[in-house]
This record gives C-alpha cells, structure tokens and sequence, in this order.
C-alpha cells in the first residue's frame, strides 16, 4: 500500500485563531531574538525610539509623520529579514563560499538602501522643517 507524500501545508499543523496565535508568538520570539543578538537591530530600533517622538515635534502633515515613521520601521523589518539570511547561510555551513558571501553582502546592501531611503525621507520632510527654525 502506498502512502500519500506530506505536503508543506500538511506540515503546517495549526489551523484558524491557533495558526495566529501560533505566529504571533513566533514573531515575538524573533523580534526578542533580534533584539537580543543583533546590535544594527538595537541601534535602529534606539533611532525609532528616538525619531517617534521627533516625528510628533514636527508640523508636518499627517501623511509626512508617517513617512518618516514607517520608513524607520521599515529598516527594522530589512534588518531582521537580514538577519534571517545571515542565520540561514550559517546553518548551511560556516565554510567561506562566494556564494554565502553574496547571500550576506546582499542583505547587508538592502539595509544600507533602507537606511538611505529613511535618511532620503527625513532630510526631504524634516530638513525644510528645521531649516526654518535655524532662520528664525
């Protein structure tokens, strides 16, 4: 008798309000792993920190406060989807291989081209901002 192949969907396990349960406490559990292993993590999340607030002290319309907001998450999503990559290679062996080498450069490259984006987003939204103070 044959047996029938497992599928990934069949390997998923949880279904409905406990397959979301279930990921929000994975996503947790790689956010505090983030937090805890990564240092770019813990220095991007202090500038979220520190940009929030800096956002709400600017008279800047609603649709530019959260420009500036979202961007900075945003580097914190391309940090951890790095990481990620960064996790992956190294499971698959700690051997120096060109390859392995792209994989990490290449995500190290996206968080430089979100950093610059945020960095794109303040200047362009805050900057006339702060200008404006500096002249009075």
């Amino acid at each position: 008798m044959e047996s029938t192949p497992l599928t990934a969907h069949d390997l998923k396990g949880k279904r409905g309000l406990a397959r979301l349960v279930s990921a929000f406490r994975n996503s947790i559990v790689g956010f505090r792993h983030a937090y805890a292993t990564e240092d770019a993590f813990r220095q991007e999340l202090l500038l979220l920190a520190v940009g929030i607030p800096l956002s709400i002290a600017l008279p800047v319309t609603a649709l530019e406060h959260l420009v500036l907001v979202i961007s900075m998450i945003f580097v914190l999503v391309v940090e951890i989807l790095n990481t990620a990559i960064e996790s992956t290679v190294d499971r698959i062996s700690f051997e120096r291989h060109p390859l392995a080498g792209k994989a990490k450069d290449l995500g190290s490259s996206a968080v430089l081209l979100s950093l610059v984006m945020t960095g794109l987003c303040w200047v362009v939204i805050a900057g006339p901002v702060v200008l404006g103070w500096f002249r009075r």
